[in-house]
């Protein structure tokens, strides 16, 4: 069974850094594109960064120059440095990866559980 389990997420004051990672596991063969979305009280979830088993990036508008996604293709492993967080950062934050696995027919999205990160000002 997949699972993609997330770790560093916490309070943070503004103007400080927080590191994600997401680490994923369970009868994985390739994984495409992982991801981080985020999701605040009353809005929707949105993507923040994503990156492909070729290191292409995306990232959204409002993190650029400020986020960075990398991964180790060898451990099935996203991170996500956060750097000058804002207020407007705080959300739960979401790993989501793109797979295929020893019994899946094809690729499909999984999602992690979710870690709170918080940025007071």
């Amino acid at each position: 069974q997949v699972q993609l389990v997330e770790s560093g997420g916490g309070l943070v004051q503004a103007g400080g850094s927080l590191r994600l990672s997401c680490a994923a596991s369970g009868g994985i063969l390739s994984i495409n594109v992982m991801g981080w979305y985020r999701q605040a009280p009353g809005k929707q979830r949105e993507l923040v960064a994503a990156i492909t088993s070729g290191s292409s990036t995306n990232y959204a508008d409002s993190v650029k120059g400020r986020f960075t996604i990398s991964r180790a293709n060898a451990k099935n492993t996203v991170y996500l440095q956060m750097n000058s967080l804002k207020p407007e950062d705080t959300a739960v934050y979401y790993c989501n990866a793109r797979l295929t696995t020893v019994v899946a027919g094809g690729y499909y999205n999984y999602w992690g559980q979710g870690t709170q990160v918080t940025v007071s000002s």
